[in-house]
């Protein structure tokens, strides 16, 4: 079915651009221009209907709750990957935890140093930081390495047995 124009029936009419002048006022409603007071109230498009409906921006709109959907999906997608990113590909910036817990805290560096005389047969050194005796073991490194699943030992020196 056809208007006189040739235009389909259901198709609006032309406004002229009559329905773009409206004023945005309190609580994102739109008024006519040149109204005030309690006598304003929403404004019309020229086909009768509410300005913000006319423009597509109203609640139920399909167009509204696909992009609602869509940005949705998108933050979730995005929040999704950065996850994945940081536990699999960001593990090189993480800190390691410390070693020495407690031994010489007020030097920039542990170093000790033996003279091969003063060594004797045999000498047993602590290379997991819990000996009580440090620098030499006490065997805390069995505790440790039971608490944390870690397989470190001391180091031992000897004299070659000829």
């Amino acid at each position: 079915m056809r208007d006189s124009t040739g235009a389909p029936a259901h198709a609006l009419p032309d406004c002229r651009g009559a329905c773009a002048v409206a004023v945005s006022g309190p609580r994102g409603r739109v008024f006519p221009p040149g109204l005030r007071g309690p006598q304003r109230s929403p404004a019309r498009s020229c086909h009768g209907l509410p300005a913000a409906r006319a423009m597509g921006l109203s609640s139920d709109s399909p167009v509204r709750v696909e992009w609602i959907a869509a940005v949705t999906f998108a933050a979730g997608t995005a929040a999704l990957g950065y996850l994945a990113y940081k536990k699999f590909y960001a593990k090189e910036s993480r800190t390691k935890a410390m070693v020495n817990l407690q031994i010489q805290k007020d030097n920039p560096k542990v170093v000790h140093a033996f003279d091969m005389e003063d060594l004797g047969d045999k000498a047993v050194y602590c290379r997991c930081w819990r000996s009580k005796k440090f620098p030499f073991c006490d065997g805390a490194h069995i505790k440790h390495n039971e608490e944390t699943g870690d397989n470190v030992g001391p180091l031992i020196i000897k004299k070659k047995e000829t």
